[in-house]
């Protein structure tokens, strides 16, 4: 029993319009559903992916209206990788990011690949990893519509970083409960601070790793706007993920039990330095309810919010999402 990788990352938006425009139009990635955050129909829940949003592709928002940006620090995860083809698809980014006047730092490695990290409208961390000819978890699909290039364009997400005061407590969860192994380590950013730790699940590569990085000089993250909220890892079929759910409890974590999101099967809990994780199901997609070609472009509701779709359409703030 082994996870495959990360599933998806979910984050906090306060402008769905602009974060529309913003992922599809300078990011090139597709709109794979619109629909609702199941905890909350008022607010909506975008995904957005390859062309029909696989799993390890998938970075969705919350949409929290008029949310306070983040304030950044520690029980955080405070970057998201975002996988490109090769060092040309990273030179080709950045000719891109400067045509959209979005700073960044340049080209720089990070745990031996070619990177390039910048921040979105409302300063959530990303950045572009290359995969070069490293072998690992495959990518997806890039969106042949898609305004970015086939040959340079996102196929999927690269390693999360973990923000924590004490790296000992999330490693032993995700080495000794999770499965995870240590895989190497590379020197922060931050003068003086220890090195980032690198874990690894499945096959490994960029889709299958988390950075941990230790930072006691920092306050505790205020969640909002441009925060993650929460990352997924991926569990290939419902009778591992039984077997999951088990194990986490089994190991003393408090976990939502058994959440059918329709679209994949969900188990949530807290790892010990208080970072939200889920396991998620590969199956069975996005596909489910909506034709390919026009994934995406209305509100899709699964089957047991249907019979709702009149109260919630009202409180829904009118949002077109029709795709490039």
């Amino acid at each position: 029993m082994e996870l495959k990788g990360i599933h998806h990352v979910s984050v906090i938006t306060g402008q769905a319009a602009k974060n529309f425009e913003f992922y599809t139009q300078n990011m090139g990635l597709r709109l794979i559903k619109k629909t609702v955050n199941q905890d909350d129909t008022s607010s909506y829940h975008l995904f957005y992916g390859d062309e029909r949003g696989n799993p390890g592709t998938e970075l969705t928002f919350f949409d929290i209206p008029h949310a306070t940006r983040t304030t950044s620090g520690v029980s955080s995860i405070s970057s998201v990788s975002l996988r490109v083809p090769n060092r040309e698809a990273l030179n080709q980014w950045q000719d891109r990011l400067n045509e959209f006047n979005i700073a960044h730092e340049g080209i720089l490695s990070r745990a031996g690949r070619d990177t390039l990290a910048f921040r979105d409208f409302e300063g959530l961390g990303l950045i572009l990893v290359a995969d070069g000819d490293e072998t690992g978890v495959p990518g997806g699909t890039p969106w042949e519509k898609s305004p970015v290039s086939k040959q340079n364009a996102i196929h999927g997400l690269g390693p999360v970083t973990l923000t924590v005061r004490d790296a000992e407590r999330t490693a032993r969860t995700l080495t000794d409960v999770m499965g995870f192994r240590e895989n190497g380590q590379y020197a922060s950013n931050a003068p003086g601070q220890p090195d980032i730790l690198v874990f690894a699940t499945g096959a490994g590569g960029a889709g299958a790793e988390v950075h941990l990085e230790e930072r006691a000089d920092l306050p505790f993250e205020r969640l909002g706007s441009g925060g993650v909220h929460h990352v997924a890892f991926r569990v290939p079929n419902d009778e591992e993920y039984l077997a999951w759910l088990d194990r986490i409890q089994t190991a003393g974590f408090r976990t939502s039990g058994y959440v059918d999101r329709y679209y994949f099967k969900s188990i949530y809990f807290r790892e010990r330095n208080g970072i939200l994780f889920e396991l998620a199901t590969d199956g069975p997609g996005f596909t489910t309810d909506e034709d390919f070609e026009h994934l995406g472009e209305t509100l899709a509701l699964p089957p047991f919010l249907e019979p709702q779709r009149a109260s919630i359409e009202a409180k829904l703030k009118s949002l077109v999402t029709k795709p490039f």
